[in-house]
């Protein structure tokens, strides 16, 4: 349709062209079809009925970049494209989308612009990215969202002081730990319920806490030391606490949230989610949120295309692997950090920037992990140039960024690091290339991290052809076992850092042969192990005492898909998941291998024990206490002996109500027999008796026809 033409304008053109408009029939003017130059009929009012517009409720999509250069007319072109260049990067500009103001009086800029994009969501990314981007040294852009100026005027001129509520002490979320008969819970998922249970084992059942249905939309997740569990859902995240009533205590908006973690002193709770975009041809839209738990405040926002998250962690969704941001330093929380390419930024939670406002560059780094007890991180990079730059693990003290350690790796295929949980290891596996490259073979890097100039030992196997299936350090140790080998029943060796006679190197311990396991779990009281055989081995189960080297016991959870010690290493759970569909459910056993119950729940979803934090006491004080064991033992045991007693004492009530209800079944159909016996006379024909050696038992052949045949015989009378 065309342009709205004023009749005042129609008027002044024809003037100038000098028409006489009155001497014009407008009735004789043709117009081409579907055309009416602006002019609408009003018999058409109906036909060109038009819809309401629909306005957008607010300028969530513009932003305003300040301190920008101030220029004259002549370079107005200039500015706008250098504008334009580092911004249409990040979103789609609209059309007449850039707008620099004018001083009316110099003709010169005013230093600042507006950005209009098609979507809030890349307004949102725009500010993330260029707030503080440094155009020149005069030069560094303040980005705000159009919308948040409202936000600012609505502050009062006049400072008002805050309200101060009365304190209400809280519930104490440290009650659990103080329960009188040391129990440890778990929580639960089965269809849609979720539970809290007591594990008690003198009752050989657990013992319910708390129940909601529809407690979370997706998954539950304790924190790492036990004060919260966390519950997923469509508007975010949730953290409830107690020993009973699990009160909510806070809630962190998020849409669609769809992963979290927790930092592992608990200060912190991040969130992540993943949009799809409105335009199929762009990526995923990332968002992923940190929070502090106790206040519930953003500490720290991160948005971006999928690729600028893709790399780094083991599983996840939407291409991310997760979690994004690993968290180092300890339970102090003071560090996170994530890869990108060609970099590792790390964080510090103070004012959570960049350490020295910037990443760290490490090219082509492809892994890297934090020590589990310091602010230690190793990285591992892949070989160059066809092997003329070797791989290398190094080993950097932050926030120094220092190397601590550098070990180069030739002919290297893959890489893999395991820290051992105090920090005093470092395992890093080494597939290595054959001199032919047609095959690979595997050696371990042990770091001693704790040790003057961190040595490292190279560690072989018997036969380094052996395939890796599994490995796992003794947490509190010195040790670790490996499962290798390629037939179906692998062997599981044992070695120890630390020996009597040799404190130096690693040595062997023992190895296990033709075992059925192809995971392995450690108590986290370390010496204890179970060496499980899952999926393909349908749950086969060996408790082993790594400090005898022998086997405890055997079992079987047929179908088992997870394994998790208590965070005590008394007990032991194993689960099928909903991942089959029959025999859902867990069992409970103990340390030594001895199954204690059994629970069926259909659509089993979850099984996590709450962990503790770590004890207040001192190594010294563990040491005694375990040399006098016996002594402090003698209090449970009596308790045990009383615990003992009471299932006697039920076992004994429950075969007596067994014998009543016995003795009730045959006085009932004693009754009826009696109630019958006229009945029976009477079909007897009138012989009283019911007892059987009163009759006198007969044999009466009976013959009986069961066919006749008969024969017919032909003679033939013309043969003589």
């Amino acid at each position: 349709m065309a342009e709205v033409v004023l009749i005042e304008d129609i008027e002044a053109s024809a003037t100038r062209l000098g028409i006489d408009l009155s001497s014009v029939d407008l009735d004789s003017i043709q117009l081409p079809p579907g055309e009416d130059f602006g002019i609408k009929s009003d018999d058409d009012d109906d036909l060109y009925q038009e819809d309401p517009l629909e306005f957008e409720a607010g300028f969530g999509n513009i932003i305003v970049v300040d301190n920008l250069p101030v220029v004259p007319p002549e370079k107005f072109e200039k500015l706008e494209g250098v504008i334009r260049k580092i911004y249409s990067q990040i979103g789609t500009i609209r059309e007449g989308g850039i707008w620099m103001p004018v001083n009316p009086e110099t003709k010169k800029t005013l230093g600042y612009c507006f950005i209009e994009y098609n979507t809030p969501q890349e307004a949102e990314l725009a500010r993330e990215k260029t707030n503080g981007y440094k155009l020149d040294k005069s030069h560094i852009f303040a980005v705000n969202l159009f919308d948040d100026f409202e936000k600012y005027m609505k502050v009062p001129d006049e400072w008002k002081a805050a309200e101060i509520k009365p304190y209400t002490p809280g519930e104490n979320l440290q009650q659990w730990l103080t329960d009188e008969k040391a129990r440890d819970q778990f929580v639960i998922r089965a269809g849609s319920n979720t539970e809290v249970f007591w594990n008690d084992p003198r009752q050989l059942m657990p013992e319910l806490v708390h129940q909601r249905q529809y407690w979370t939309e997706s998954f539950v997740q304790w924190s790492p030391l036990g004060t919260y569990l966390a519950t997923v859902h469509r508007q975010g995240a949730a953290v409830w606490g107690g020993a009973t009533t699990f009160n909510r205590l806070m809630r962190f908006a998020h849409p669609q949230v769809r992963l979290i973690d927790f930092s592992p002193g608990e200060k912190y709770l991040v969130t992540f989610s993943s949009h799809e975009p409105s335009n199929p041809r762009d990526t995923h839209r990332i968002v992923i949120n940190i929070f502090d738990v106790r206040t519930g405040k953003l500490m720290r926002d991160f948005k971006g295309n999928v690729d600028e998250f893709a790399t780094g962690g083991s599983g996840g969704v939407s291409g991310i692997s997760w979690p994004v941001f690993r968290w180092g330093g300890g339970k102090e929380d003071k560090y996170f950090a994530r890869m990108g390419k060609n970099v590792i930024s790390v964080y510090e939670t103070e004012t959570f920037t960049l350490i020295d406002k910037k990443s760290m560059k490490v090219e082509n780094v492809v892994d890297f992990s934090w020590s589990p007890t310091d602010p230690i991180l190793a990285l591992f990079v892949p070989e160059l140039g066809g092997g003329n730059q070797p791989a290398r693990v190094s080993l950097v003290q932050i926030p120094g960024k220092e190397e601590l350690r550098q070990k180069n790796l030739f002919s290297v295929s893959d890489c893999k690091m395991y820290w051992q949980n105090n920090g005093e290891y470092l395992a890093v596996k080494v597939d290595r290339y054959t001199k032919t490259k047609k095959s690979t073979y595997t050696g371990f890097e042990l770091f001693r991290i704790k040790e003057r100039d961190i040595p490292i030992e190279v560690l072989e196997l018997d036969n380094k052809n052996d395939k890796i299936v599994a490995f796992a350090w003794e947490p509190k140790g010195h040790r670790f076992a490996v499962i290798h080998g390629d037939g179906p029943r692998p062997d599981i060796s044992f070695y120890s850092m630390r020996t009597t006679l040799n404190t130096g190197r690693v040595s062997k311990l023992t190895t296990l042969k033709a075992k059925q396991a192809n995971a392995l779990y450690w108590s986290p009281a370390g010496r204890y192990i179970v060496l499980a055989g899952l999926k393909g081995f349908n749950g086969q189960l060996e408790f082993y005492n790594v400090d005898e080297l022998e086997t405890m016991a055997t079992g079987e959870h047929f179908m088992a898909t997870d394994i998790e010690w208590d965070p005590t290493g008394r007990y032991v759970a194993t689960a099928v998941t909903s991942v089959h569909e029959m025999e859902n459910g867990f069992h409970i056993w103990t340390f030594s291998g001895k199954l204690l119950y059994r629970i069926s729940r259909d659509h089993f979803y979850q099984f996590v024990w709450r962990p503790r934090p770590p004890s207040l006491l001192s190594a010294e004080k563990e040491e005694e206490i375990a040399k006098n064991l016996k002594k402090y033992s003698k209090k449970y045991e009596a308790e045990d002996q009383d615990v003992s007693m009471q299932l006697n004492e039920q076992d004994r009530r429950k075969r007596k109500l067994l014998q009543e209800q016995w003795n009730e079944w045959v006085t009932k159909w004693k009754q009826l027999h009696e109630e019958e016996r006229q009945l029976r006379i009477e079909l007897r024909d009138g012989v009283v008796s019911d007892e059987e050696e009163e009759y006198e038992a007969k044999e009466v052949e009976v013959e009986e026809v069961l066919d006749i045949t008969e024969e017919v015989v032909v003679f033939d009378l013309d043969q003589e």
